[in-house]
């Protein structure tokens, strides 16, 4: 059997914390700026060798306590304790910015009673719920998703909530934004990806969190 070729699977790189390879989709840049600062470049454009870490909060916590940047580099790194938290904020804003850029382009429903009509007329690419969103709302959808499917207007939509309703909200520029949906189209696919992204690396839960409605 042929191999796949390795040029169109896309380049790999080894996480420094795990050493196991994987493709870029899995794992977060951080690069080292000129006072040997540990700076995390998810744009993959800054210059300088790249130190690439598996991207869950885990391995970033990880790689900070145990000096993983300082031995992958080969020289002295600082890592701020709080770098697992700040790689958060801005895969949140970078999830938060690509929502924006949805509803620019015409491709973002907001509010329960829009995306239950785009569930049904089959044009849903991802139902988008926000992290402290009432279970009730967010039960009520799924099942319309689930119905959709059933009847073959959809296949299967994933379920996001890796922000906050705040967050969805300020990006939105409105107020608290509980439930969207990602229309099918061109611009959809970026906007899943750092949503997914942001969702697999996993977010601390807020203390004291009220839970929108």
């Amino acid at each position: 059997m042929k191999k796949p070729d390795a040029a169109l699977e896309g380049p790999e790189r080894r996480c420094i914390v795990t050493g196991e390879s994987g493709g870029k989709d899995g794992l977060i840049r951080f690069v080292l700026d000129p006072e040997g600062r540990v700076v995390p470049d998810l744009a993959e454009k800054l210059p300088g060798r790249g130190l690439w870490v598996t991207a869950t909060r885990e391995k970033v916590e990880k790689a900070v306590l145990k000096g993983h940047f300082a031995k992958a580099a080969r020289a002295p790194a600082i890592a701020d304790p709080g770098l697992a938290d700040l790689v958060e904020r801005l895969m949140a804003r970078r999830a938060a910015d690509a929502l924006g850029l949805a509803r620019k382009a015409g491709a973002l429903e907001t509010g329960f009673e829009k995306v239950m009509t785009v569930i049904g007329k089959g044009r849903v690419a991802c139902l988008v719920e926000a992290r402290d969103g009432a279970e009730d709302g967010r039960r009520k959808l799924e099942q319309r998703l689930r119905v959709a499917k059933e009847q073959g207007i959809l296949g299967d939509v994933p379920v996001l909530s890796p922000l906050w309703a705040d967050e969805m909200g300020l990006a939105l520029g409105r107020g608290n934004v509980i439930h969207a949906a990602l229309i099918k189209g061109a611009i959809q696919a970026k906007a899943m990806a750092e949503l997914a992204r942001l969702a697999r690396y996993g977010r601390k839960d807020r203390p004291e969190t009220a839970r929108a409605v």
